[in-house]
């Protein structure tokens, strides 16, 4: 029986390229028409279109090929079921240039130890982020999003607020922003009005 790679790639965000991953993929001698992939999947989303298309796709003596491992999972307990389910259907499973048969008792020991590192790494970089963030709110480099507003939206907005017909809070529910959003859209409003807490209308009496 001839043995078929199957080859399996994964970006866990739209602003990741899988194209680097394929050619990995075909450098490694994986035909493009046997290469699997899932687009916006993280490592911990067990139920991954592209990954169980490609563990049908191999048949016993077959090798499933990832360009790292941690394409193929982020857990220890993730990765070992799926080496355990290659090794029950006597599927190879080759990481990068390295090939391993879970099957074997060696081969198991060093999947396990990889699929260690690989959730000890995507911990790391969880940390890093975080850290990167708080450091960012710190020194108030991290905002919120910008608001979604067209300038006819923003436009038409200040149109109504000066109406005097709508509350912070219609306009808010109507454009589906939040409140401080409607108030930055709207900039500096000239005293002697104000919304009181609940967003109703309060005049000043001068």
């Amino acid at each position: 029986m001839n043995s078929t790679l199957i080859g399996y790639a994964r970006c866990s965000t739209d602003k990741q390229d899988l194209a680097a991953h394929r050619e990995a993929l075909v450098k490694l001698g994986v035909a493009p028409d046997r290469i699997y992939t899932d687009h916006g999947f993280t490592g911990t989303d067990r139920k991954r279109p592209g990954l169980d298309q490609a563990l049908a796709a191999v048949r016993g003596g077959d090798t499933l090929v990832v360009p790292k491992l941690d394409r193929l999972a982020l857990s220890v307990p993730d990765a070992r079921a799926i080496g355990d389910d290659l090794a029950a259907r006597g599927v190879r499973l080759q990481l990068g240039a390295s090939v391993h048969d879970p099957a074997d008792p060696l081969g198991k020991l060093f999947f396990n130890i990889l699929a260690t590192f690989a959730e000890f790494e995507a911990d790391l970089i969880r940390m890093r982020t975080r850290g990167g963030m708080a450091v960012a709110r710190a020194k108030g480099k991290l905002r919120g999003k910008n608001p979604k507003l067209s300038d006819r939206q923003q436009a038409e907005l200040g149109r109504m607020h000066r109406t005097g017909d709508y509350s912070i809070s219609d306009l808010a529910e109507l454009f589906s922003i939040s409140r401080p959003t409607v108030y930055r859209t709207l900039g500096p409003q000239p005293p002697g009005r104000s919304e009181g807490a609940d967003g109703s209308r309060v005049t000043a009496r001068l």
